[in-house]
């Protein structure tokens, strides 16, 4: 849906970002693969919004394609992933973002293409990041737990950071006896898909339920939103909660046990993990979702990641909003805009292939 309220400031501190990227991915390229082919001919408003985990990026994003493109205003609602989902699929949103890909098992796929009038819709990656386990602990910084121990914490087993199980990973650090408060995403949340796949996966039968984007406990602290979340692990003393690592300035980290070693959230241990991974099968041609190896041995690799996608369709009734949906989200996905989001937010860029193929992909949007 086209808009012409401006919504969300350019975040101050980007104008840098964003003439350095002027010339570089936002609009100079004839097949769609570094910003599409309109250029500085784009004007009008587009509205996005869903993962929160995309915020920092979607503020890089939109800074240097808006500086490109000085009739443009691009705006993005971090309302997280479910929420995203479902305003793409009323129309409410031109395009989405989201942590989880389109479940069919809900029939998001089926709505999604119904919304794109009978065609699949496009779902690409865009942003790719680690998903860290932070904590307040005062005296402790960082921790090494394997994935049963993680598992228990969250499905409520291990209650005390004093626990046998936390000790006997991490020798000779001064554990209290602090009641643990494990914190959760309130909305639907692709983070928490994405965390609670990992727990499923992992978590060697210590996690009892499957991955969901709704946290399946009841009971609990919980807060909206990744800033709302990391805000309440803050707030706490015992707490311990996950969170985008882009987020996660000041708390403390746990590093995860990988085949023999404990690998620390980092876009480099992320992109290892997401290029051992498989795609999802039966999808369509437009469609690169992936089904994350949660269990990896690979040595570096750090499996509590999200994969984070556009949400868009092939065609559009109305040509402008075809175009900025193509010039917008073909710069995400291009060699710039990926360094960008890396800058901002930490991210892991795509790897060329992956790159390529959602270049050519939403380089091909079109009007009807």
């Amino acid at each position: 849906m086209i808009r012409t309220s401006f919504r969300r400031a350019i975040v101050p501190g980007l104008a840098v970002l964003a003439l350095a990227l002027t010339g570089c991915g936002a609009g100079n390229s004839s097949d769609g693969s570094d910003g599409g082919d309109a250029g500085s001919s784009l004007s009008g408003s587009l509205a996005g919004g869903g993962a929160s985990s995309q915020d920092s990026a979607q503020q890089a994003w939109r800074a240097a394609f808006q500086t490109e493109n000085s009739g443009v205003t691009i705006t993005y609602d971090p309302v997280g992933s479910g929420t995203g989902r479902e305003n793409f699929i009323s129309k409410a949103y031109s395009f989405a973002g989201s942590d989880s890909y389109l479940n069919d098992d809900e029939g998001e796929l089926s709505s999604a293409k119904e919304r794109c009038g009978g065609e699949d819709a496009i779902e690409v990656p865009g942003y790719v990041s680690p998903i860290a386990i932070v904590f307040n602990v005062p005296g402790v910084d960082s921790l090494n737990l394997d994935a049963k121990t993680v598992a228990s914490i969250f499905d409520g087993k291990i209650t005390t950071w004093d626990d046998p199980a936390i000790a006997a990973l991490n020798d000779g650090a001064d554990l209290p006896d602090t009641k643990i408060s494990p914190v959760h995403r309130s909305d639907d949340s692709g983070t928490t898909q994405n965390f609670t796949d990992y727990l499923n996966k992992a978590g060697d039968g210590a996690w009892s339920y499957d991955a969901d984007g709704v946290w399946p406990i009841k009971g609990g602290e919980a807060a909206e939103g990744t800033s709302g979340l990391v805000a309440a692990v803050k707030g706490g003393e015992g707490t311990i909660g996950y969170a985008d690592e882009s987020q996660a300035g000041g708390l403390g980290l746990v590093s995860v046990k990988v085949g023999e070693e404990f690998v620390a959230p980092s876009a480099e241990g992320a992109a290892k993990a997401l290029a051992v991974s498989k795609p999802v099968e039966g999808r369509s041609d437009v469609d690169l979702a992936i089904d994350i190896d949660r269990t990896t041995t690979e040595s570096g690799a750090y499996p509590v990641l999200l994969a984070s996608y556009l949400i868009a369709c092939q065609t559009y009734d109305d040509a402008n909003e075809a175009a900025l949906v193509k010039g917008f989200l073909s710069y995400i996905v291009s060699e710039a805009g990926q360094q960008a989001s890396a800058t901002q937010a930490g991210s892991a860029p795509l790897d060329a292939e992956l790159s390529a193929k959602a270049s050519k992909i939403v380089g091909a949007i079109s009007a009807k």
